[in-house]
């Protein structure tokens, strides 16, 4: 079916909703904007599905939302009336239409019989993570788009053990969906009858108290709070996390907590910033503001749905350094295994996860504690994955897991990456540290000293529509025929193609097969230990190049990351 026939049959339906057939009859003579809206369907993937809001099959609006709900509810009915019985739990962040996209998977859900469970206002997703454990459902579902802009929406599915749903539970929900032909033909019961029937239940508070009793065994040292002054800017910017952030602090006796006032009401427009992302140096703007004014000792934000995090600390001359994702991934991962060290509760088989794209300091760290660590896939459904997996085995007993990209899980009462929990820890590190006469930046300093000079970056090239894919391919399959044998001067120890899941050692032409799952992904490792990575993104059409250098100094490790960027980077654009 063509975009225009996709527009009229939208456009003829006479029972649309009045806000969606406004839209469409705004976009009557706008052929590009109709057929950037109807040219293809919505993708619902492996991670879910996400998108701009408005009218058409390729944006997030009541029917592909319902259309998604439809096929999550035939996928859950093929488990069986057990699955049914237990059913879902639903949770949603402060985004446009977060609320009404919550109400319309309830209604869809629900009028397949299956037992639903809405929070009645906006949650963060480890809570709601946490919610599938506590009430023990079937499955459950985010509504969010994480940090996106304004415009975006999305729906996050998420397993019985609380993690996003494994590469074949996905797979099986997605091919329900896309045998879904037409979603306007979906027929779901109102609000009301779906509520009085007992099928559609809203959540009470008795979840956040639970979630809240949880969050305070992440403390190693719940007395710290009393020994020390510990001054600290938190900013929800504008999203879910504000209120768990506080109660847990509180619980655990921190009271000299700074909430930026700007950003401390949920607001689907995010007003105060250009993006809502702890990545970027902008979205700490006011919380150096006030980190000043009260001469705090840590900086915090959080993304809109509370799963990633972002510090900043005092460094040189108290002006404050925003920490990269490794960078507090290596501070809290040290400060954890030190605690348990000294009491005495590392577990024998303790294990850390990381991403492949993620920095090997973590690795070093724990080595030094006697901990081992395991890469996987990035998407912290992998980290879930094994933390399930070592869980039914008795193999390893989870100590830790997070990624480059600013997302943390201390405990595993969540199974998605948890910027409440790590929030917690990251202001417990901050008082111990400073009980001992240093700040967090000296302590990075003196990881650095002690396990090498790691430094990471990004690069990304952004290519959108059909070409644009051919040429993220084009880049791939050039690397793989034309393997590369050294970068910046420095030879190529290793290549693993995540493709192919082999890793190639080149010095002795020797092929080991990668125990993880295929994924179009390169990586190359440099005889001194630093690497380089190539992704496509999964969310958005970017190509991304990931860039880690070990050095014998802080000056070292940032002159030989540029090095090794640009000599890559040129091999890259002579492709483009």
């Amino acid at each position: 079916m063509s975009y225009q026939q996709s527009y009229e049959k939208w456009f003829s339906f006479d029972q649309l909703d009045e806000e969606v057939f406004s839209e469409l009859q705004q976009m009557k003579d706008n052929e590009k904007g109709k057929e950037d809206a109807f040219y293809k369907n919505l993708e619902f993937g492996t991670g879910g599905m996400r998108g701009e809001i408005g009218a058409g099959t390729n944006r997030m609006n009541l029917y592909t939302v319902r259309k998604a709900a439809e096929g999550l509810a035939r996928y859950i009915e093929n488990k069986g009336a057990e699955a049914v019985k237990r059913g879902v739990v639903l949770a949603y962040d402060c985004r446009r239409k977060s609320p009404e996209f919550s109400l319309e998977i309830a209604r869809t859900l629900a009028s397949h019989g299956i037992q639903t469970y809405v929070f009645e206002s906006l949650r963060s997703t480890p809570e709601l993570s946490f919610a599938v454990r506590s009430l023990h459902t079937y499955m459950g579902g985010m509504i969010t788009a994480s940090h996106n802009p304004p415009e975006y929406n999305g729906f996050k599915v998420y397993g019985e053990d609380g993690a996003q749903l494994n590469l074949a539970d996905a797979d099986a929900v997605i091919e329900e969906i896309n045998a879904i032909d037409n979603e306007l033909d979906i027929q779901v019961k109102s609000i009301e009858e779906l509520k009085e029937s007992g099928l559609i239940k809203m959540i009470s508070s008795s979840v956040d108290d639970s979630y809240v009793e949880h969050l305070i065994t992440v403390s190693e040292k719940p007395q710290l709070a009393k020994e020390t002054d510990i001054k600290v800017v938190f900013s929800p910017l504008h999203g879910a996390s504000n209120e768990m952030v506080q109660r847990g602090l509180k619980a655990l006796g921190y009271e000299n907590i700074h909430i930026v006032k700007e950003q401390e009401q949920p607001d689907s427009e995010f007003p105060t910033v250009a993006s809502p992302n702890p990545e970027e140096p902008g979205a700490f703007e006011y919380a150096i503001r006030d980190g000043k004014e009260i001469g705090a000792d840590l900086l915090i934000t959080a993304d809109p749905d509370g799963d990633r995090l972002g510090l900043a600390v005092k460094g040189p001359n108290d002006d404050y350094v925003l920490l990269t994702g490794n960078q507090t991934g290596a501070l809290l991962l040290d400060y954890l295994l030190g605690r348990k060290s000294e009491k005495g509760s590392l577990p024998q088989n303790g294990r850390v996860f990381k991403t492949i794209v993620t920095s090997e300091i973590g690795r070093k760290i724990a080595e030094h504690y006697g901990a081992t660590t395991e890469d996987v896939l990035t998407g912290f459904k992998f980290i879930g994955e094994k933390i399930k997996q070592y869980e039914e085995s008795g193999e390893h007993t989870f100590l830790f897991g997070y990624e480059e990209s600013y997302g943390y899980l201390v405990k595993d009462f969540a199974r998605d990456k948890d910027a409440i929990q790590a929030a917690l820890l990251a202001v417990e590190a901050a008082a111990f540290h400073k009980q001992q006469g240093n700040t967090l930046y000296e302590v990075l300093l003196s990881l650095f000293e002690k396990h090498g000079y790691y430094k990471e970056g990004l690069e990304s090239l952004t290519l959108k529509g059909k070409e644009g894919a051919d040429k993220i391919q084009s880049i791939l399959t050039g690397f793989r025929e034309h393997p590369i044998r050294e970068v910046a001067g420095l030879a190529v120890h290793s290549q693993d193609d995540y493709g192919t899941q082999k890793r190639l050692i080149t010095a002795k032409g020797k092929e080991e097969d990668i125990l993880l799952p295929a994924s179009n992904v390169l990586k190359y490792f440099l005889e001194d230990g630093s690497w380089v990575c190539i992704r496509p993104s999964g969310t958005e059409p970017k190509v991304k190049f990931y860039f880690s250098v070990i050095g014998s100094s802080l000056e070292d490790s940032e002159n030989k990351l540029a090095e090794i960027k640009e000599a890559f980077m040129d091999k890259v654009h002579s492709m483009v």
